[in-house]
């Protein structure tokens, strides 16, 4: 308050602009920062939706291959010999797939490495790259050849020269094998094209993000201009009625006059009005009778002097009151101002506001479960477990990498489940989270899924230290080991899930292996 101390009504209001245009600023940083952060979250969303589709275009690609060298296999010609067969196949593939910028093309290895088909690099056809590296130390065929004799899912991520532009660009491949011939059958997408697209909307955006502050500032000035004039002609009415009380007081104190109170339009004014008016008339008669009785008495004029010390008294709340008043009006117009900005702030363009590690994420998660499980309706949904696991684990596939892990799956495909995503979410991201915290290093975490005829089996198997206790771990904050970081809620939270979902949990560990086993039942 010691800023409008002593302040005229214009610097107040003068004041109250400024702050109504602090605020417009703010809320326009708010707004571009909302739209770039929206932005953020789409580009990973558009990311990875290119990588899956990318990937499913991959795997349909070479699935076709593998068909058709299949179906030539088992149709050829008994003239005909491998070697020629071999050409022919060979030759068909190499003019059907790729695309016109180069990528897209088939490439086919023997489980040696030798090169036996790449239509955009051919001289080094007959060659064995079996240890051939990257910039990044990757063994490239190496890894497509295992992948492709263990039937492994994932994609390999590697730099590779790009058709046309010959560029060193990040790729993923995936590779089957063709067991008769010893072939991998391999394809594979580069990383730059997502890159193109998110430069595209990028943009967009600051394209957008332009409009969006013209039309704000448009706006603003608008409002601002409204807001002025509203305020001038406040602090013109204000201004007004305070000249009438300030003329009434220099007039009052030479003669006997009242405030007309048909000039005053102010509630609050005119209420000080009526009380002013009638001390004045008081004061007027005072006056009249001590002039009446000045010639009366002692005791009349030690009464009327009582009285003048009344009056005296009546003065000087006179002048508190009046001080009071007037500064009630001012108090009146910086609520309009707060009720302005109240307004302004619920103005419909203000309607919108990840975490760098995994782990954090996960425990985020754990404790955003704990806080809202007893109000809030986890809804059950059919859901492809198969698919939601693998997805999960490939969430947590760097991060094993990171604490030198391999996550093995065998899963079984096409299983549906009755569950709430966020609660499976829990009990596998929590599953997994523990699993590559207490598993030896350099050992296989060993995941499966499989479903009977009454019962579906989901476990974890870990090579760790013996857990002395398996009835204690789901209890809240209990930890294996002491010197283990953390909260030891996940498996809490596992446990209650578990309970409310009618799911068998069972606990095997000794001191080679760890297994976390769930049977969980079909849906209905």
């Amino acid at each position: 308050m010691n800023l409008l101390k002593n302040k005229s009504i214009t610097y107040i209001l003068v004041i109250g602009m400024f702050i109504m245009l602090i605020f417009v600023l703010l809320f326009t940083t708010l707004v571009i920062y909302e739209k770039y952060n929206n932005f953020e979250i789409e580009t990973k969303s558009l990311q990875q939706s290119y990588i899956s589709k990318q990937k499913k275009s991959v795997n349909f690609n070479i699935n076709r291959v593998l068909k058709y060298i299949q179906y030539e296999y088992e149709h050829r010609e008994k003239s005909i010999d491998n070697k020629k067969l071999k050409l022919k196949i060979v030759d068909t593939i190499e003019h059907l797939y790729g695309r016109e910028d180069g990528t897209g093309y088939i490439f086919i290895y023997d489980f040696n490495g030798t090169k036996i088909s790449d239509p955009i690099y051919s001289k080094d056809i007959g060659q064995n790259l079996y240890n051939i590296k990257d910039s990044n130390g990757v063994e490239i065929i190496k890894e497509l050849i295992t992948i492709a004799k263990n039937q492994d899912k994932r994609f390999l991520k590697y730099r590779w020269r790009k058709p046309i532009s010959g560029q060193i660009t990040l790729k993923l491949s995936h590779s089957k094998a063709f067991i008769p011939w010893g072939w991998i059958i391999g394809t594979g997408f580069y990383l730059d094209e997502v890159e193109k697209l998110i430069q595209t909307q990028r943009k967009a955006l600051k394209k957008r993000l332009i409009r969006y502050v013209m039309e704000i500032l448009s706006l603003t000035v608008i409002l601002f201009g409204i807001g002025l004039i509203g305020m001038v002609i406040i602090n013109n009415i204000i201004s007004r009625e305070i000249d009438i009380f300030s003329d009434f007081f220099k007039q009052a104190s030479k003669r006997y006059t009242t405030i007309d109170e048909e000039k005053i339009y102010l509630i609050r004014f005119k209420k000080m009005v009526h009380y002013v008016n009638g001390m004045v008339t008081e004061i007027h008669q005072r006056k009249e009778k001590l002039k009446e009785l000045n010639l009366s008495l002692e005791k009349k004029v030690e009464q009327k002097t009582e009285d003048l010390n009344r009056l005296v008294k009546k003065q000087d709340s006179f002048i508190k009151h009046s001080i009071h008043e007037i500064n009630t009006p001012l108090a009146v117009m910086m609520t309009h101002l707060d009720i302005y900005k109240m307004k302004f702030g619920e103005n419909r363009y203000l309607t919108k506001v990840e975490a760098g590690c995994k782990m954090i994420a996960n425990i985020y998660d754990d404790l955003s479960y704990m806080v809202k499980k007893e109000r809030f309706d986890y809804v059950k949904e059919s859901l492809d477990f198969s698919q939601f696991l693998e997805s999960r684990i490939d969430f947590f596939e760097e991060i094993a990498l990171g604490n030198r892990h391999k996550i093995i799956m065998n899963i079984e495909e096409d299983i549906m489940i009755d569950f709430n995503k966020i609660e499976l979410q829990r009990i596998i991201d929590n599953n997994l989270s523990n699993a590559i915290k207490y598993a030896k290093r350099d050992s296989d975490i060993v995941v499966n899924l499989n479903k009977t005829s009454s019962k579906i089996l989901l476990e974890f198997k870990t090579n760790s230290l013996k857990i002395e206790d398996t009835n204690r771990i789901f209890e809240a904050f209990h930890q294996v080991e002491a010197q283990q970081s953390g909260f030891g809620l996940g498996l809490e939270i596992v446990g209650d899930i578990c309970k409310k979902n009618s799911i068998e949990v069972e606990v095997k560990s000794d001191d080679e292996i760890t297994i976390f086993s769930y049977l969980l039942s079909h849906p209905r």
